[in-house]
């Protein structure tokens, strides 16, 4: 693989010149991201072109974006030091962040050893010497400003070292929105037919699990192996469990619970210090731990709502080598997604149960690249425990696991492009298109495997939803077949009364959107308006899938 190296395009610039009362007077490294729903629903969507997973985005944020001007020289006020030392201990004491700790990255080699020479007395918790960052405690913050006003010139980047940790888990509301347990079903809700030879499914490929440490299970064998970056290969039962889980659903090879890739490569990095948490300097050493181990997949089921430079620098790093990295959403239901997975390049995963519905927890925003099950699946526990797992945790291991699928069985692709085919044939799940709630897609493992068999013909009914802003029923049909697909036809039986939509014609990986108003009033009358789509077929189309040309549900009353 090749040697790690510093990327400066990633939009940190050098410390510049303003008075220090100004550039302390920024906020540290707490930019929290809102993400904004927008409508996508044409009534015809081919999928646009989209920038490649692994790219950065001119869009995307390199840091919080508010810590680049942060300490000139040429202070010569005792006083003013003072002050200005206390204001950057409040900085380095806000909600979110390790207390008292800056995470810095240096111009060069040369200003990183300057500060590592003249350190004695400072508390270098850390470093990461290919990113040239060191994490610092710090104790003096009168000297600490000192040095940052004698040597601004050696410091690309300061910045707080904001907390990060397993997404709170979900609490599981089924009866509130009828959502469907995946269970040991997570392969045929993936498209895998059953009987197929799963056995040589990862081989070759490392899967890096940066989490609490992995459990010994004999669903692994010999296939899982550790890495110490500092913080031991396990921890307390707690993150013990979430990080067996994440990996039982990569590479578990049991029947009654089996993972995406059974034959693929564990490495377990454990990030999580004693008290359960990590931080986005540690996730970063855990980052380069994974690429210098040869780890194709990096995957990251952690997240904070803050970010650092040193952080993006790490994934930067990955994407660069051709490494994919993916991250949950986050469970909180919110519109924005949690760091690592708010990185432009960066596979971020939100939820959804075993229909496809969007779970109710997933985080959403315009970021999102795909959702996965992510809702009660079976993986595996410490000590052989079987439990049921949700959450986006959940869900980025099936996707991280997919991607290895991918790359041992299309010899010759890199694991970001893997990614992408899996987001280019995805299910189209909520709006037509890409959407802030599903992303690109819901992940359909077995079209991805099969999207180059030109005698494959599955037109599917995608999915089938309620708008309460504008009291329709929304019904998508997706193309996930080889070739364009004429002559189709919707047939809706919403409580009773049924209405038959014709369909424009549908290339491959397109879709098309019908939309039925439904009666507001019966609705709260009755509670409950039963609602049956199905897909017809036009004369001598033979469909390979009869499975997905029906869905049967019901709109209910909240």
């Amino acid at each position: 693989m090749p040697a790690p190296r510093i990327l400066r395009s990633t939009g940190l610039r050098r410390l510049s010149l303003p008075l220090l009362a100004a550039a302390l007077g920024v906020s540290l490294g707490l930019w929290m991201f809102r993400g904004q729903q927008t409508e996508l629903a044409p009534s015809l969507t081919t999928p646009p072109p989209v920038a490649p997973l692994g790219e950065s985005s001119a869009a995307t944020p390199r840091n919080n974006g508010e810590n680049d001007e942060l300490l000139p020289s040429g202070l010569s006020d005792a006083a003013t030091r003072a002050a200005l030392a206390e204001r950057l201990r409040a900085r380095l004491n806000g909600a979110h962040l390790r207390p008292n700790e800056a995470t810095l990255i240096f111009k060069d080699a040369a200003a990183y050893h300057r500060f590592l020479d003249r350190a004695q007395g400072l508390a270098v918790v850390d470093r990461i010497d290919s990113l040239l960052a060191v994490r610092l405690r710090v104790e003096d913050y009168p000297g600490f400003v000192d040095d940052l006003a004698a040597h601004f010139g050696d410091y690309l980047s300061v910045a707080p070292n904001p907390l990060i940790g397993a997404p709170t888990p979900p609490v599981e509301d089924r009866a509130s929105r009828h959502a469907e347990p995946v269970g040991a079903n997570l392969l045929a809700i993936l498209g895998i037919e059953p009987g197929v030879d799963r056995s040589s499914w990862g081989r070759d490929v490392l899967v890096a699990v940066l989490d609490g440490g992995v459990g010994a299970e004999a669903a692994f064998g010999d296939r899982l192996t550790y890495r110490d970056i500092g913080y031991g290969e396990r921890g307390s039962v707690d993150d013990g469990r979430h990080a067996t889980a994440v990996a039982g659903l990569i590479g578990g090879a049991s029947a009654d619970a089996p993972g995406v890739a059974p034959a693929a490569g564990l490495l377990s990095i454990r990030v999580l210090d004693l008290d359960g948490r990590s931080d986005a300097f540690t996730v970063a050493k855990g980052i380069q731990a994974a690429l210098e181990s040869g780890a194709q997949v990096i995957n990251i089921s952690l997240g904070g709502y803050s970010t650092s430079p040193v952080l993006v620098a790490a994934i930067e790093e990955a994407l660069a080598a051709g490494v994919a990295v993916v991250a949950s959403a986050g469970n909180n239901q919110a519109a924005s997604l949690v760091w690592p997975a708010a990185h432009a390049g960066v596979v971020s995963v939100g939820a959804t149960d075993a229909a496809g519905t969007q779970a109710i927890f997933s985080n959403s925003g315009p970021g999102l690249q795909l959702t996965a099950p992510g809702y009660a699946i079976s993986t595996v526990g410490p000590d052989g425990a079987r439990i049921d797992f949700s959450g986006t945790s959940a869900s980025a291991p099936v996707a991280a696991g997919a991607i290895a699928v991918l790359l041992s069985q299309t010899p010759g692709i890199s694991p970001i492009q893997a990614a992408d085919i899996l987001a280019n044939h995805a299910n189209d799940g909520g709006r037509p298109g890409p959407d802030p709630d599903y992303g690109r897609g819901t992940l359909n493992l077995g079209w991805a495997l099969d999207r180059n068999n030109p005698g494959r013909v599955d037109p599917a009914l995608s999915s089938q939803s309620y708008d309460a802003s504008t009291r329709t029923l929304l019904v998508v049909v997706q193309n996930r077949g080889a070739r364009p697909v004429h002559g189709l036809s919707l047939r809706i039986n919403l409580g009773g009364t049924i209405t038959t939509h014709p369909l424009p014609t549908l290339g491959s990986a397109a879709s098309a959107s019908v939309r039925v108003p439904v009666d507001a009033a019966r609705l709260s009358r009755e509670g409950r308006i039963a609602v049956e789509s199905r897909l017809v077929l036009p004369p001598g189309l033979v469909d390979t899938n009869l499975a997905n040309n029906q869905i049967t549900g019901a709109i209910v009353s909240r």
